[in-house]
């Protein structure tokens, strides 16, 4: 495999359990300081191609790199370079937060000294300082992840893999983890690998995002060229006056792919993009002597993508499955802050 400017590499990666590939000939790389997303329903392969990444489970076929070394010949080398926070919580439930952070960092053969000063800086990151004394115990389902994300980070490992970081979780937290993410990301330079069916986690954390089902990757793009690649946002738009007719002279302006005339004399116009479009719109329709009523728009969503690339949403995916990404039918055990 050709070095490259990306900290992780995967080619044809394969993992075959009896007649099965949960796995099956997966190729992507991501770039050093990139947040990447593997986006799709439980059962898609996700959780297993982050095993293989994570040294966890060995490689049936195909070729991975992770922060330069391979994962077949130097896996404790990848170890050392890798934080990991798995869906399962990890952590010791009599311990009090500060002795789970340290228990890390000696498994990571971090200097004690070294470990307590970086462990005070990390429980301030996440605002846990004042149940750093606390057993584990008596911490909330949020306050658990939270710990969990920061002892992933105790050894300041180059990447970041986060296998469903938010699911279960309530809204406030789950957005609170997003922005510590982001935080680690932008501050630190950090790469972050992570799983989830969480549209909104993907689309609102991810440079790049891979969407996979059947043990393959069906598209990967950034979220904005996924949901470019839909050929546009709608824009809806109502004229004052009845009686005019103006579909002909609205496909001719530049960037308007499709025109349709809907009930009440309304149209609805696919463009590219309507915050570049809009003004050009405006202005030609009211150089014809007309007045607009009204004007609204819709922009794509993952959800579309990936009903485009699969022939179905992400939630009868998980429907399928015997899951469902709803917070509706999923119990917020770990919710709270």
């Amino acid at each position: 495999m050709e070095k490259t400017n990306s900290i992780i590499q995967v080619k044809d990666l394969t993992k075959r359990y009896r007649n099965l590939n949960p796995v099956d000939h997966v190729s992507f790389e991501v770039g050093k300081g990139e947040i990447f997303s593997l986006l799709g329903p439980n059962g898609a392969g996700k959780t297993t191609t982050m095993s293989m990444l994570t040294t966890v489970a060995s490689i049936s076929q195909g070729e991975a790199r992770v922060a330069g070394y391979d994962l077949r010949t130097d896996p404790g080398e990848v170890r050392g370079r890798i934080g990991v926070l798995p869906q399962e919580v990890t952590l010791d439930d009599e311990l009090k937060g500060i002795e789970n952070l340290l228990f890390a960092a000696r498994l990571h053969h971090v200097p004690e000294n070294v470990a307590r000063g970086q462990a005070h800086e990390l429980l301030s990151l996440v605002e846990l300082e004042d149940a750093a004394n606390f057993r584990v115990k008596t911490y909330s389902g949020g306050m658990k992840r939270r710990l969990q994300l920061i002892a992933a980070l105790i050894h300041k490992p180059e990447i970041l893999f986060l296998d469903e970081p938010t699911v279960g979780l309530d809204i406030q937290t789950r957005t609170r983890i997003w922005d510590y993410v982001q935080s680690l990301n932008e501050k630190n330079g950090i790469a972050v690998f992570m799983t989830t069916h969480y549209l909104e986690e993907a689309d609102y954390l991810s440079d790049r995002v891979a969407i996979m089902d059947h043990g393959t990757i069906k598209v990967s793009g950034s979220p904005q060229e996924l949901k470019e690649s839909l050929h546009g946002d709608i824009l809806t738009i109502q004229l004052a006056e009845d009686g005019v007719d103006l579909s002909s002279f609205l496909d001719t302006l530049e960037g308007v792919r499709s025109v349709t005339k809907i009930v009440g004399g309304a149209y609805r116009l696919k463009l590219p993009r309507v915050e570049s479009e809009l003004p050009e719109i405006i202005t030609k329709i009211t150089s014809q002597g007309l007045k607009i009523k009204e004007t609204s728009f819709s922009k794509p969503t993952l959800d579309q993508v990936f009903l485009e690339v699969t022939g179905r949403s992400l939630r009868d995916a998980e429907e399928m499955n015997g899951h469902s990404s709803s917070g509706k039918n999923r119990k917020e055990a770990a919710g709270g802050i």
